[in-house]
């Protein structure tokens, strides 16, 4: 009498994927925690999120430069731990998404405290790209780079 074809896992495969997955997630798990509470990596991609929102508000805004001087909620502001728009960075108001302020870390950048962005989203008024660190108080550094043309990406390690 002849077998039936019985189609599915061996349990030395399922074993062999559960052991991959879980050697995939430590490692994953370890990028985004740190011996302290400042996970450079975790920081890196929320303040990156919170520049590209501002960045967009300004874009869909579609007020001319001359008419946002009052306005703050279309300028990135670096203000002590908090980086976000500088209306968001001022009143810290939990309600709003565009900043972000992290304890035991201070934000610098090599354009001064405030960037500000045109409707194509590119840094008004910078040629060179502009790079903000993020440094915490044990001494761990990473850095953000918003380049001539507006893009936003992680620049590695100060």
């Amino acid at each position: 009498m002849a077998r039936p074809k019985v189609s599915g896992f061996t349990l030395i495969e399922l074993i062999v994927v559960i052991l991959l997955v879980s050697i995939v997630s430590v490692y994953a798990a370890s990028r985004y925690s740190g011996r302290s509470g400042f996970s450079p990596f975790a920081a890196q991609e929320q303040v990156i999120s919170v520049i590209r929102q501002v960045q967009v508000n300004r874009m869909q805004s579609n007020v001319d430069m001359d008419a946002i001087s009052g306005n703050t909620n279309f300028t990135l502001s670096l203000l002590g731990n908090c980086i976000g728009s500088q209306a968001a960075c001022a009143t810290r108001d939990d309600g709003r998404s565009d900043w972000v302020s992290l304890n035991d870390v201070s934000f610098t950048s090599n354009v001064g405290a405030l960037v500000n962005f045109d409707l194509l989203g590119n840094p008004d008024g910078v040629a060179t790209p502009i790079n903000i660190q993020m440094t915490s108080t044990d001494g761990t550094c990473v850095a953000v780079q918003i380049n001539a043309v507006g893009y936003v990406s992680p620049a590695g390690s100060c």
